[in-house]
C-alpha cells in the first residue's frame, strides 16, 4: 500500500518528506559530543564567540563518553554524534557527515596498550579495556590477531591503570587518561618499581598495516533526515577550521583543565591528531573495516564515497 501511494501521489509523498525534514530542522539538533582534549578543535564554534550564540539556537550539545555517543544515535536520543567508527558497522542507518574526523597518521599518544615488560604480547592472558571506547577495542582485537594472540579476553573497566593492571595482564587506555598515564610514567615506576611497556596503538597500527588510525567521525543518527551537505555539514567543517586557527587559545584553556604542559598539549593537537577526513583517512577506514570483517571483529561495512569532502 505504501509503494502504491508513492506512485499514485508522488507530490504528496514528497511534501510529507519535506515536512519531516523541516520538522527536524525547526528544532535544535541534539548533538552528542565528547569532553576530551582531542575533539576540542572540532567544537570551537560551538563553545566560543562569535558563533556560539547562533549555533546554540540550532544545536543542543550533550557531553558524554565516545561509546555513549553511539548509543545515543542508535536509540534516537541524539541527532548527530561524534561516534567511534566501529559504530558505523554495528548501527544500521548512521550517515557520515563529510569533512571531519579524529585520526592519527603516526604516533597519537592518547591510545595506549600498557603491559608488564615480562609478559610478551603473544602470551597475555587478559586485557583490561577502557569502557570509554569501542573503536580502539576493535583495532586492538585486529592487532592481537597479528600478534598471534587472537583469543585473549578483554575485560571492560573504567580507566584506572593501577586497578586495570591489578585485574589483568595489560590495559588499554584512551583519551585524556592515556595522555596522563604517559605523563605519570616515571612517577609510577618510582612508586611501584614495576617495569611496563607502553604501546602507542596508532603507531603499532601504522607499522603493521601502513594505514592511518581513524578513531571517530561526526555521524547523523536514525532520528535525522536532513541533508548532510549544506548548512549543517558546513557548521561542523567551519568549526573545525576555526578551531585549528585558534590552537593557542585551546592550549591555554586545556592546560588549566589537565595536568599537562602547554608544550604537550600543543604537540598533541598539532602533530598527533589529524582532523580532516581526507582521501587517506577514507582509505584507512576501508582497510580497518576490511580487516575487522576478515577477523570477525565487526560486520562488513563500506564507507560511502560521499564522506570525502574536506
Amino acid at each position: 500500500m505504501t509503494e502504491r501511494t508513492h506512485v499514485e501521489n508522488p507530490k504528496g509523498w514528497i511534501d510529507s518528506l519535506k515536512d519531516r525534514v523541516n520538522s527536524t530542522l525547526q528544532r535544535r539538533l541534539r548533538t552528542a559530543a565528547i569532553r576530551f582534549l582531542n575533539p576540542a578543535p572540532l567544537m570551537w564554534d560551538f563553545e566560543h564567540p562569535p558563533l556560539n550564540a547562533e549555533l546554540a539556537q540550532r544545536y543542543e550539545i550533550k557531553w558524554m563518553l565516545p561509546s555513549q555517543c553511539a548509543d545515543e544515535l542508535a536509540n534516537g536520543s541524539a541527532d548527530i554524534g561524534l561516534v567511534p567508527i566501529a559504530a558505523l558497522a554495528t548501527t544500521p542507518g548512521l550517515r557520515i557527515l563529510p569533512g571531519c574526523t579524529i585520526a592519527s597518521k603516526g604516533k597519537v599518544r592518547s591510545l595506549l596498550l600498557v603491559r608488564r615488560a615480562n609478559q610478551p604480547l603473544a602470551k597475555l592472558s587478559s586485557v583490561a579495556a577502557d569502557i570509554a571506547s569501542r573503536t580502539t577495542i576493535a583495532y586492538s582485537r585486529i592487532l592481537f590477531h597479528k600478534w598471534g594472540n587472537p583469543n585473549v579476553p578483554f575485560i571492560p573497566m573504567p580507566a584506572d591503570l593501577d586497578a586495570m593492571l591489578d585485574r589483568a595482564d595489560a590495559a588499554i587506555l584512551i583519551g585524556d587518561p592515556a595522555l596522563m598515564a604517559l605523563e605519570e610514567r616515571a612517577n609510577r615506576f618510582e612508586r611501584t618499581s614495576e617495569e611496563l611497556v607502553y604501546h602507542d596503538l596508532a603507531e603499532e597500527w601504522k607499522m603493521l598495516t601502513g594505514l592511518p588510525f581513524i578513531s571517530a567521525v561526526w555521524a547523523a543518527g536514525i532520528a535525522c533526515s536532513f541533508p548532510l551537505e549544506g548548512a549543517v555539514g558546513n557548521d561542523f567543517i567551519l568549526s573545525r577550521d576555526h578551531g585549528l586557527q585558534n590552537i593557542d587559545a585551546l592550549v591555554a584553556q586545556w592546560s588549566r583543565q589537565l595536568p599537562l604542559s602547554e608544550g604537550t598539549i600543543r604537540s598533541y593537537l598539532t602533530t598527533n591528531i589529524h582532523y580532516v577526513l581526507d582521501a587517506e583517512c577514507i582509505e584507512g577506514m576501508r582497510g580497518f573495516f576490511r580487516m575487522a570483517a576478515e577477523t570477525g571483529v565487526l560486520p562488513e561495512y563500506e564507507p560511502p564515497a560521499s564522506a570525502l569532502m574536506v
